[in-house]
């Protein structure tokens, strides 16, 4: 935890969420502090959101969790990303990853 850099993001680090047998990409979220501890003291993706100002546990209301199998820190200490084993989709809109839409290059 000492090599995290919660400063950048005003106490938040941003969690890139992998699938840790398919290495998907099925999320981007953020953590605070306390968020990270939980999440490797239980072994559950903890985030802090954003929006409602508080801890959030990924599968609370859905059933969706995710079990935490690793947890990564970039080389500045501001991004982790969290391997994991879901037990549904990821994305709030049933999608099993919030990537879903393709954003075409530019043509020309």
């Amino acid at each position: 935890m000492d090599s995290l850099d919660f400063s950048k993001l005003g106490g938040l680090v941003s969690v890139v969420v992998q699938d840790s047998e398919t290495g998907e990409v099925l999320m981007l979220a953020f953590a605070n502090r306390e968020a990270l501890e939980r999440t490797l003291k239980e072994g559950l993706a903890y985030f802090y959101s954003r929006s409602r100002q508080r801890l959030w546990l990924k599968g609370e209301t859905s059933g969706n969790y995710m079990r935490v199998v690793q947890v990564l820190v970039d080389c500045d200490g501001d991004a982790v990303i969290y391997r994991v084993i879901p037990a549904g989709p990821a994305c709030h809109l049933g999608n099993r990853s919030c990537f879903s839409r393709v954003l075409a290059p530019p043509t020309g």
